[in-house]
């Protein structure tokens, strides 16, 4: 998963040079950041993104010290120190050498008198985005071989920067004017350090590989001249789920197409949405790796009875996210002291497993990876149909949500992606396939802010009675707002099968039969030639069974016609009878007339 924060001078700027840059660990005043970080047993940080060759810097260059301060604590360009140096020498004032370097405006105009409410607002330097596999990814990486644990981290490097890619060419926004009136796209791209660490911060060190990346605010506009601005911190914050559901997508392929490996869904909270585990990995080991875990869950319940005395209800979506933020704050322990390398970390973690589940729960874990994914892709076809994940996509975003936007079904759709295909690779622009369709077919727009919501009568057609199945879904409380949201899911999954079998069903050629247009059934009408009558035919039944067909006409009429020579050559001609009151038996009755084409058997 992945979280967002943001950097801001003050704590928030100490917090990210004392412990994310030397992993989660307590580095002492003074102390060289290299130095920390060998001693942490963590590698050194690395630049990422597009925006580089703005400041002068390559995508996997190592953050240093002075780096990191100048761009991330001031919003000045990296190289600033030899800027100001050169400019010194030419002639110009500190001030004016200083303000050069200066990428945008500077923080101090926050504090300045002058500027609007500069009591309230704080700049930013930053975000900090937190990248989080799956917790049986950790484990797997944990006690896993050498070969494994390289695999695993390989695969979070190509997830993180996928993701990180897609945020800067669709999300990432650049604001100027007041308010931020005017936004565009950024003109380069992002500049991003990333920072590995390999435990968690619990006293009591638990395998969590993640990342931070520390995305600067600062970038170009898309003009001329080349300024800089800040970027839109709620555009980055708005798609946040979607990108997290993106990163998780990336991962998943990448442990499959690797390791082999298949996903399978795994109910955290009864109710709750559920999470994407490796499939084959021993459920225990989940228990034994998130203790932290536990901690916010134990929390977590007492919390959640608070809110449902006071509010009379269970908590949804946005309040159990606030709660859960509230449990893990409650909950956060002291960081430890004692800092260990990787290998050290990895032998002590494997050492722990094997006393708590024993050897051969450790040492079969990637073989029973292995044999698990192979019963996985035996009963799940990895097969995406649009107009099913649709259905299921607004039905899901409806109940839970009711009003949405489109960003929430792109969350939504890369879900659905992730639990249908189970770790097999998707095509790409495939979900947002999926959100254009949902958009077009069974949205309509509601309220203000490009707001839609469910379109209930292109989702019922038909059936007057039906069309508020998904409303007493969204207000039935008894049952919890992720299960409602499956229940109209389902609903809806089944009606689209039942039309599509009753397609199927009345698309179906009879035997010894034709099929004829809906509009002839209807308002049948007489062929006025052969010629007509053929082509009709080829339109129902094909070229071949129409020359099959008159071929078979033409041998019988021909037999017919020879019957009837003979029989006048050797009977002579038949003398005419006299009119009679009624009809023979086979003369067709008023009212009873035969219709050309219908017929009560055999080839109309």
């Amino acid at each position: 998963m992945i979280s967002m924060s943001e950097v801001r001078p003050g704590n928030g700027w100490r917090y990210l040079f004392r412990g994310v840059m030397v992993g989660d660990g307590h580095r002492p005043a003074g102390k060289p950041l290299c130095a920390a970080q060998d001693e942490a047993g963590v590698p050194p940080g690395v630049w990422k993104g597009r925006g580089l060759a703005a400041v002068g810097l390559t995508a996997g260059d190592v953050v240093t010290e002075r780096q990191a301060e100048l761009l991330l604590g001031e919003g000045r360009h990296p190289d600033a120190d030899r800027i100001e140096r050169e400019l010194l020498a030419e002639g110009k004032s500190p001030a004016r050498a200083r303000r050069a370097t200066v990428l945008g405006r500077p923080i101090e105009h926050n504090q300045s008198p002058r500027t609007d409410k500069a009591k309230e607002r704080a700049p930013w330097l930053g975000f900090d985005l937190t990248f989080r596999p799956p917790p049986t990814a950790h484990i797997a990486w944990a006690l896993g071989d050498y070969e494994t644990r390289l695999v695993l981290e390989l695969c979070q490097d190509i997830a993180r920067d996928k993701t990180l890619a897609w945020l800067e060419e669709s999300v990432a926004e650049i604001r100027w004017k007041g308010g931020g009136k005017h936004r565009a796209r950024v003109k380069d791209g992002l500049i991003v350090a990333v920072f590995r660490h390999y435990e968690s911060r619990a006293a009591e060190s638990k395998p969590l590989l993640h990342d931070h990346a520390e995305v600067s605010i600062r970038a170009r506009r898309p003009d001329d001249k080349g300024t800089w601005g800040n970027l839109s911190a709620d555009s980055l914050m708005t798609h946040i789920v979607a990108a997290d559901t993106l990163y998780i997508l990336y991962f998943m392929e990448e442990v499959s197409a690797r390791l082999g490996w298949a996903w399978e869904p795994r109910e955290v909270t009864p109710g709750r949405r559920p999470v994407m585990e490796i499939a084959g990995i021993d459920q225990r080991l989940i228990g034994w790796q998130s203790t932290r875990r536990q901690q916010i869950e134990d929390a977590m319940s007492v919390l959640t009875a608070k809110y449902e005395e006071k509010q009379g209800h269970p908590p949804g979506e946005r309040a159990g996210y606030a709660l859960a933020c509230q449990a893990a704050d409650q909950t956060r322990p002291p960081k430890r002291k004692e800092l260990l390398s990787l290998t050290e970390l990895r032998e002590r973690w494997r050492d722990s497993a094997i006393r708590a589940y024993g050897a051969d729960v450790v040492d079969r874990l990637a073989e029973r990876a292995r044999a698990a994914a192979a019963a996985v892709w035996a009963r799940v076809r990895p097969v995406v149909d649009v107009a099913l994940a649709a259905v299921d996509v607004v039905a899901v975003v409806y109940v839970m949500r009711g009003a949405f936007k489109r960003h929430h079904l792109l969350a939504e759709a890369r879900r659905h992606l992730a639990y249908v295909l189970r770790g097999r690779p998707h095509q790409p622009g495939l979900d947002e396939q999926i959100v254009q369709a949902v958009v077009d077919d069974y949205t309509r727009p509601v309220g203000r802010g490009r707001m839609m919501t469910a379109d209930l009568r292109a989702l019922y057609p038909r059936d007057t009675e039906d069309q508020a199945v998904l409303r007493p879904l969204t207000r039935k409380r008894s049952a919890p707002q992720y299960e409602r949201a499956r229940l109209a899911a389902g609903a809806l999954a089944t009606r689209v099968h039942a039309a599509r079998r009753a397609e199927r069903l009345s698309s179906r050629i009879r035997p010894r039969a034709v099929a004829v247009p809906a509009a002839s059934r209807s308002h049948p009408r007489p062929f006025h030639s052969d010629r007509e009558a053929v082509r009709v035919l080829e339109q129902e039944t094909g070229v071949d069974t129409v020359e099959q067909t008159r071929r078979t006409l033409e041998v019988a009429a021909t037999k017919l016609q020879d019957g009837i020579r003979e029989r006048a050559v050797a009977h002579g001609p038949r003398p005419q009878s006299a009119p009679a009151t009624a009809p023979p038996p086979h003369t067709p009755q008023p009212g009873n007339q035969h219709t050309p084409g219908r017929t009560t058997g055999g080839v109309a």
